[in-house]
């Protein structure tokens, strides 16, 4: 008795498996894929890094060495143009300036000598009472020292010049960035100017300096707009303008990049110089168009599969051409090929120029369906008769 039960048991157990193990039938069908022509906004970006940097920045420095004696502006200080902002020493180019002047005085008071030799020896030579040497003589002696007292002279004023160059004083009006001196330093001009102070002009008015890839540079011309972050406010987004796409080409480890000034107001002062941006430069602005999927541009009927699809009759009532593009239109139980023109494209949408109005579905593919699968999409590019996973038909 127990191994009858264990016999039924088994053939229970046996028919369960079967049941939930053996192949199912699945019934396969096909639908078409559709979307409606809308209208819509095509915006293409060019991304870039760049640097956040005054419109006019103004390195000041100083032509004469010396010992910086006074500093009246600091970081951040509000200067005018005009106004004194550091002084040197002024006891050594003094002393020059009056040594020249002593030279001079020496040299006029030569020339005046020499002036009445030369007035008595003109007498004398008109007279025949001198030679011509001696005549000659005092001629060159009175011209020499002409030149000598203009050289004096000049040298008084580049002693007085570079005397005025011992007060330090700014080129424009703005605000002290960099400070690279203190009282007590010494700087020397012997071989080059240097840098005292870095003014920047309007702080309000600041630029980003871009570099965009040799890849992208094409797309970005004058006039362009341009959003950017930094990241000192990362949830603030600031609007520029491209104004200036420079030509000459910088290359570091093989890439090649080129220099884009963006335009970047700065009215609340958030900008500071120096600051890394992350930019979107806006290539392809197009508001307010009719737009379509770019696949529906691929989308062709294959016969097998549309036998498939039930209650769908086909028109096609244009001819086909290489140079001209059109799409699938579905009107209730029928997909009718129509011409269309076509405007610019973000890659995933395009532009309707003519051929389509707003409302009207488009074909984008065929998606096949099962009871054990979900929906697989597909288009003219693929056939839904390729091999399946097990348990699909």
């Amino acid at each position: 008795m127990k191994k009858k039960f264990l016999i039924i048991g088994g053939f229970i157990l046996l028919a369960a498996l079967a049941f939930f193990l053996w192949p199912k039938g699945n019934k396969t069908s096909f639908v078409l894929t559709t979307e409606k022509v809308v209208k819509g906004d095509l915006t293409t970006t060019v991304t870039a890094t760049g640097t956040v940097e005054p419109i006019t920045l103004v390195e000041i420095g100083t032509q004469v060495s010396g010992v910086i004696s006074k500093i009246y502006a600091d970081y951040n200080s509000e200067v005018k143009a005009g106004q004194v902002i550091a002084e040197l020493d002024k006891r050594m180019l003094s002393s020059e300036l009056e040594t020249a002047q002593a030279s001079l005085k020496s040299r006029q008071v030569e020339l005046d000598q020499q002036l009445r030799n030369y007035n008595r020896s003109k007498e004398l030579w008109e007279r025949k009472a001198i030679s011509k040497v001696d005549w000659e003589d005092a001629l060159t002696s009175y011209e020499t020292a002409k030149l000598a007292v203009t050289s004096s002279e000049a040298a008084v004023f580049k002693a007085q010049t570079n005397l005025g160059y011992a007060t330090i004083y700014s080129t424009i009006d703005g605000v002290v960035v960099s400070r690279a001196v203190e009282e007590g330093q010494t700087v020397a001009a012997s071989f080059s100017t240097p840098t005292l102070f870095t003014i920047a002009n309007d702080l309000t008015k600041m630029r980003v300096i871009a570099n965009v890839d040799e890849a992208d540079i094409g797309q970005v011309i004058e006039g362009q707009r341009v959003m950017f972050t930094v990241d000192a406010y990362p949830n603030d987004e600031f609007q520029g303008k491209v104004v200036q796409v420079r030509l000459e080409a910088t290359t570091t480890s093989n890439v090649v990049t080129y220099e884009v000034v963006i335009d970047a107001p700065n009215p609340d002062l958030k900008l500071k110089p120096g600051l890394t941006a992350n930019v979107n430069i806006y290539t392809l602005e197009e508001n307010n168009v009719l737009i379509i999927p770019v696949k529906a541009l691929r989308f062709t009927p294959d016969p097998e599969v549309m036998s498939k699809i039930e209650d769908i009759r086909i028109e096609q009532n244009v001819e086909n051409s290489s140079s001209k593009k059109s799409v699938w239109v579905k009107t209730e139980n029928t997909i009718q090929q129509r011409n269309i023109s076509i405007g610019t494209s973000d890659g995933i949408h395009l532009q309707i120029l003519d051929g389509l109005q707003e409302g009207m579905e488009v074909v984008t593919g065929v998606s096949q369906q099962s009871s054990a699968t979900l929906p697989a999409e597909t288009n003219g590019e693929s056939s839904p008769f390729m091999p399946k996973p097990p348990g699909r038909k």
